[in-house]
């Protein structure tokens, strides 16, 4: 087993009512092209149609420039010895062929990084065990850039688990060769106070698969972005969201998948689950279909429960069409507050209040959990749930 375990410094790897948004035009273009030049994005103010629900206060300089790389994180990464890890400079050209930053932020980390962390699983290994990064904030602002590669039919598990408390904006890229297969669980588990905002990029090769599966607790502003392009014919994408957004966070999931490619796949489920004042959830789907991408097959789902008054939800999912020769494409949303008649109905049963609905919740994201497909992961994961049912409660 090929372990790292280094301390890195700044910019290393490593209310009552619920509201909810109608249905928006298509989103998927941009204010600015893309570029990794964060002089090429101009500061936001948060009327941009990408800013527009992010508290731009709370990104603690991130999005303007006042923000300097003052803080460290530790990184501790283990994978199977055939797992090729390196530190790299920027000048690497392995970086940023997932895809190019789409917004400030996220140019600005990539101006920021001083190292890159490249991990390479080789052509046609499949993995026995997962490959884990654990990056742990300990204060201060910090910059990071990832790319985990598979080469043509590799297989591979990867858990990115982020704790502690730091400012960070960080791109993390997926490559995925030919057949290769990938599941990727990133868990933003943060202390209450960090702020996280990271673009995920995935490249999928000709008959490969990605199963990405976001979970996000923690943070006092954590907003991900995850955006999926075919470099191929036959890819497919599997993105599944969790998120349990308590008093006064905000949570944001950005998802954006360009079908470019002929008889791709791509199939989105993200639940989320709000109580408290204050406890603000995001969550925009954008689905791009091109004129050459016929057969493309897809469709979307979010799906929010709100278990106290005080919480607000912006659910919005957009799909562009270029073509008429498809599979299949479509989008749901729904929103809705906890039912009483659920309790009702297991307590008739003699189930008391609490657990019932423990019961509630746990069955809303038990379809999600096992998509982990990791038991120790999972098991962590509906700990957490319990301990964040727990607090609401007492």
């Amino acid at each position: 087993m090929a372990k790292a375990q280094t301390p890195s410094p700044a910019g290393a790897a490593g209310g009552g009512a619920v509201a909810v948004a109608a249905e928006s035009t298509v989103a998927t273009r941009m204010s600015a092209p893309p570029s990794f030049d964060v002089a090429d994005f101009p500061v936001p103010h948060g009327r941009e149609e990408e800013w527009r629900f992010t508290p731009l206060e709370r990104l603690r300089g991130l999005h303007s420039g006042t923000a300097k790389a003052d803080g460290s994180v530790k990184a501790d990464l283990s994978a199977p010895d055939e797992v090729i890890i390196e530190t790299v400079g920027r000048e690497d050209a392995r970086l940023g062929r997932a895809g190019t930053p789409v917004d400030r932020v996220a140019a600005q980390a990539y101006s920021s990084f001083e190292k890159a962390l490249v991990v390479t699983v080789p052509s046609e290994r499949v993995l026995d065990e997962p490959i884990r990064l654990t990056v742990h904030g300990e204060g201060g602002v910090t910059f990071g850039h990832t790319v985990f590669e598979l080469k043509p039919f590799a297989e591979a598990v990867l858990i990115l688990d982020h704790t502690g408390d730091t400012v960070r904006a960080a791109n993390v890229e997926y490559v995925l060769g030919d057949g290769a297969k990938l599941t990727v669980v990133s868990v933003q588990d943060w202390d209450d106070t960090a702020v996280h905002v990271s673009q995920h990029n995935a490249l999928v090769g000709r008959d490969a698969s990605l199963k990405s599966i976001v979970v996000t607790f923690g943070g006092d502003l954590v907003r991900i972005h995850p955006r999926v392009s075919y470099a191929g014919p036959g890819g497919e994408a599997e993105l599944y969201g969790l998120y349990f957004t308590d008093n006064g966070q905000h949570h944001e999931h950005r998802l954006f998948i360009d079908h470019d490619s002929p008889n791709c796949r791509s199939n989105v489920a993200y639940k989320g689950a709000l109580q408290g004042q204050d406890a603000h959830a995001v969550w925009i789907g954008d689905v791009l279909i091109r004129a050459r991408a016929t057969g493309t097959d897809t469709y979307e789902l979010n799906r929010n429960l709100v278990l106290t008054d005080g919480a607000r939800v912006d659910s919005v999912p957009n799909l562009e069409i270029e073509t008429g020769e498809i599979a299949g494409a479509g989008h749901a949303s729904a929103t809705g507050r906890f039912e009483d008649e659920q309790l009702f109905y297991l307590m008739t049963r003699g189930i008391p209040a609490e657990e019932a609905r423990r019961l509630v919740v746990r069955g809303f994201f038990a379809e999600l959990v096992q998509q982990i497909g990791v038991p120790d992961v999972e098991e962590r994961l509906i700990a957490k749930l319990e301990a964040e049912l727990e607090a609401s409660i007492a």
